[in-house]
């Protein structure tokens, strides 16, 4: 039952005593953001100065229902919940207007007598604000038995507003208090986040940098040195955003170096983590992990992937793209994860947050993997550190729309590095250990399969032509195969001391002659990038090849 538009007898005037009580009210809210307490003794006040029996403050909570906040009266209601839209109170706020009640027994949303108050007659004020109202005040029965009248209403409706206004500031004033303590729980998150990073060392042939989306990152990395020489780095991306990733993100980095520790081959470096990771990673969030060992003496690297995206190597103005494989950690307890090997030899390889690839451009496109390669290209030629400030740089002018981690591996001024050799007599039975040594070398280098077949083949048809040419068959010479790691390309050597032959008369033979055997130099030069024969101090004969990395 709403406000009648006629005016009692009874009524009267806003005066200078409504005036007054309002400016008390407003002073007093005004005065503390202690909230509770405020409407504790603005309740007690409106049920004194309205005559009422009892008043009450109630608030919308977050499911719709109002519910009693503060209570003056002989029964306290405090914590009396009234569903959306019921009630008298429900009325009010639904309608946003004030409500009165005269006898209560007349009104159908009256739901009853509540802990044993009897109520006669109602005036319920709705709290108003910017975003609807945020409750109502409500005050019950005169004292003197006579009914509330469009002056009560008035006058409630004027305390209503610096309630309503008390309320609204002292909830702006908490979610204030909860974001800067927030934001100093972020920068406190952020701070250890930053401690969890390497520090930046200058002998060592790795730069990295972390750029998060928030304040807050989920991205991670780490490099440091095992106890054999090579250096262990890792790159990590976990899955979401907010506390939670940062929380995972602190955990999976430290696994990941307790776990690299030892030095264990990275596919077992991965699947220790991610056992542990399983055990403990809330469903639903996992990790993108790169892990791997960097030789510095041989310039080759070792690394497994679970999930992360793809990485780059460029080299000699090349991309060559290495795929990621393996699912991400956290996710399959008993998996496995298989390692692959490939020489920097003067390249340079980029490993990358998918946030790299993810990054809006002007159009409001991502760049992708093209992009990428595109602002290689265009820091190439400065140092390594140069080229990741340039590369973060740009990437900060345009929209970040997750965290960005990149970390790069350079072997920039890479020298001739010797990777290994053997030597022994010319005895054919020897060919099965050069087969060997020449498969290890070239699969640690990266070559494939078929490429790995070819100079197996090759090589081992350069040794097999100095035992039955240059020693006619003799067991008792002496060959030496030696490996070389050159800026972009592998170099074979084979060293025998026999009677020196002519060069000039060693080639390729004419594949049209119809007659057996002679075809070594023809495999030599379909699988070589080079090859040529020397005469090296000492006597006897040098023969070098020379094949380019992948």
């Amino acid at each position: 039952m709403t406000l009648p538009t006629a005016v009692s007898a009874r009524d009267r005037s806003i005066g200078a005593e409504e005036v007054g009580i309002l400016a008390d009210f407003s002073h007093a809210f005004a005065a503390t953001l202690d909230i509770d307490e405020t409407l504790r003794r603005a309740v007690a006040q409106i049920a004194e100065y309205m005559n009422a029996e009892a008043a009450a403050v109630f608030l919308v909570d977050e499911d719709g229902s109002s519910v009693c906040r503060a209570s003056a009266g002989p029964v306290d209601v405090v914590g009396l919940r009234v569903e959306r839209g019921k009630g008298i109170v429900g009325r009010a706020i639904a309608e946003n207007r004030v409500q009165l009640v005269r006898d209560t027994t007349r009104d159908p949303d009256f739901l009853g007598n509540q802990r044993g108050f009897l109520s006669r007659s109602i005036l319920s004020a709705p709290l108003d604000s910017a975003n609807g109202p945020i409750g109502a005040l409500q005050v019950l029965n005169k004292r003197d038995g006579a009914l509330f009248d469009t002056h009560d209403a008035d006058v409630l409706r004027l305390l209503a507003v610096p309630t309503a206004l008390a309320l609204n500031n002292a909830r702006l004033s908490r979610e204030l208090v909860e974001q800067n303590r927030i934001k100093r729980e972020f920068q406190l998150a952020r701070q250890m986040q930053k401690t969890l990073l390497p520090p930046r060392r200058r002998d060592l042939p790795i730069v990295a940098m972390n750029l998060p989306a928030r304040e807050i990152s989920g991205d991670f990395y780490d490099y440091f040195e095992v106890d054999d020489g090579r250096i262990a780095f890792c790159v990590g991306d976990v899955a979401g955003k907010g506390m939670d990733a940062a929380l995972l993100m602190v955990r999976a980095s430290s696994c990941l170096r307790w776990a690299g520790k030892d030095g264990a081959t990275p596919g077992v470096w991965l699947s220790r983590v991610n056992q542990e990771l399983c055990e403990t990673v809330t469903r639903g969030m996992f990790v993108c992990a790169l892990v791997g060992y960097l030789d510095r003496n041989t310039s080759q690297i070792e690394l497994a992937s679970a999930g992360f995206p793809p990485l780059l190597l460029y080299r000699d103005g090349r991309f060559r793209e290495i795929p990621a494989d393996g699912p991400p950690l956290g996710i399959l307890k008993d998996t496995g994860y298989d390692a692959q090997r490939l020489a920097l030899a003067g390249g340079s390889l980029y490993a990358f947050s998918d946030g790299v690839t993810d990054v809006r451009g002007p159009d409001r496109r991502p760049i992708g993997m093209d992009g990428v390669r595109d602002l290689i290209k265009r820091v190439a030629g400065v140092s390594p550190r140069a080229r990741v400030r340039a590369m973060v740089g740009h990437l900060r002018k345009l929209a970040l729309a997750d965290d960005t981690t990149l970390m790069l591996l350079a072997d920039d001024d890479a020298p001739t590095r010797y990777l290994g050799g053997m030597g022994g007599l010319s005895d054919p039975q020897n060919l099965c250990l050069v087969r060997r040594a020449v498969s290890d070398i070239v699969v640690g280098l990266g070559f494939n399969e078929t490429e790995r077949q070819r100079l197996v083949l090759s090589v081992d048809e350069a040794v097999a032509n100095v035992i039955r040419h240059a020693y006619g068959g003799s067991i008792d010479g002496r060959v030496e195969l030696s490996f070389w790691l050159d800026p972009g390309a592998v170099r074979f050597e084979l060293r025998d001391f026999a009677s020196p032959v002519d060069a000039t008369r060693i080639r390729p033979r004419d594949l049209s002659e119809c007659r057996p055997g002679g075809l070594g130099i023809n495999l030599i030069d379909s699988v070589m990038d080079e090859w040529t024969f020397l005469r090296p101090d000492g006597g006897g004969n040098l023969l070098r090849m020379v094949k380019r990395l992948p």
